[in-house]
């Protein structure tokens, strides 16, 4: 199977670094300066459950994409989707398959409307990564988990078929029978994770601390019922794990979200938070004076704009 992985970045160069160490046929779709640093330093993976080096791994760029592949990841931040499509389109053949690893759900409507329905699977993964100033992708935590299925169906000989080519490595890879329930779980727990830590500046920890745990349970409350309106409610499971992970005393949890304020970075805040408020009504969001989701919204776009207009001076 030929996979192609657009980018090589944090997610991108972590689960096609993976791939690449138990041989299997990866290229990366990347930019000039990407392409030349993996040359150099080769694709380097430092992590708690082994670290990688990995020495000149396949590279090409979007003007010298000929041939389709059978399936390609996709891993870039979601305000990069569009120029992405346009990246790997040559790509694309009758039988190729993208696998999209972005936050919200926006994405699935650009991809299905580009490539068609049957071509874009479901997908999600749990990690945390970041690349730092040599390149080199940073393993934060123990989790590296992939998770895909068919939209319209449990399963099929198509996601079966992908699954074997990912098991032998190190990461762990499940095919959902209900993907999109569970890329909406996920979606709203990054939504108010990234809302709560943005909006206080602080980890989870330290606003359990300053006793505003119960803002952080409120605002993934107003989430989970924008999920519940679209037909996605979490399970009570996923609800309690949530909640918990949102308020854990002492918690060093952060949001990629703010991170990226903190280094004066782009944020993905129209498809995380944005995407979402617009997706809810008034019954499942209060009044926008009130909603904790429209404030989360307004005050990171505050800072989008403030950073669009300092970088334009």
């Amino acid at each position: 199977m030929r996979i192609l992985v657009v980018g090589a970045g944090a997610i991108g160069g972590y689960f096609g670094g993976r791939l690449l160490q138990v041989q299997r046929d990866v290229t990366f779709l990347v930019r000039g300066p990407r392409a030349a640093q993996l040359r150099a330093t080769g694709l380097v993976i430092r992590s708690p459950l082994g670290d990688a080096e990995l020495r000149d791994p396949p590279t090409i760029q979007a003007e010298a994409l000929r041939q389709p592949y059978d399936l390609i990841l996709l891993s870039c931040k979601a305000y990069d989707l569009e120029s992405a499509i346009r990246s790997f389109a040559p790509a694309i053949g009758p039988g190729s398959a993208v696998l999209p690893l972005l936050n919200g759900m926006r994405h699935l409507d650009v991809l299905e409307r580009r490539f068609g329905a049957a071509a874009v699977l479901g997908g999600q993964c749990i990690i945390s990564a970041a690349l730092d100033a040599q390149g080199r992708i940073l393993h934060l935590n123990d989790l590296h988990a992939l998770t895909f299925g068919e939209r319209t169906a449990a399963s099929s000989a198509r996601s079966e078929a992908i699954r074997a080519e990912l098991a032998a490595a190190s990461f762990e890879t499940r095919v959902s029978p209900a993907i999109e329930h569970e890329m909406w779980e996920k979606w709203i727990l990054i939504a108010a994770l990234a809302g709560i830590t943005c909006l206080m500046r602080a980890s989870i920890g330290d606003i359990a601390a300053a006793d505003a745990a119960p803002l952080a349970a409120e605002l993934y409350t107003e989430c989970a019922r924008i999920a519940a309106e679209a037909g996605f409610a979490p399970s009570e499971s996923v609800r309690q794990r949530s909640l918990g992970a949102l308020t854990t005393p002492d918690s060093p949890l952060t949001s990629s979200m703010l991170r990226d304020i903190e280094s004066r970075g782009r944020t993905e805040v129209e498809q995380i938070l944005g995407d979402l408020l617009r997706r809810g009504s008034s019954d499942s969001t209060q009044s926008l004076s009130r909603s904790l989701l429209a404030i989360s919204y307004a005050h990171v776009r505050a800072y989008e704009n403030r950073r669009q207009r300092e970088l334009s001076n």
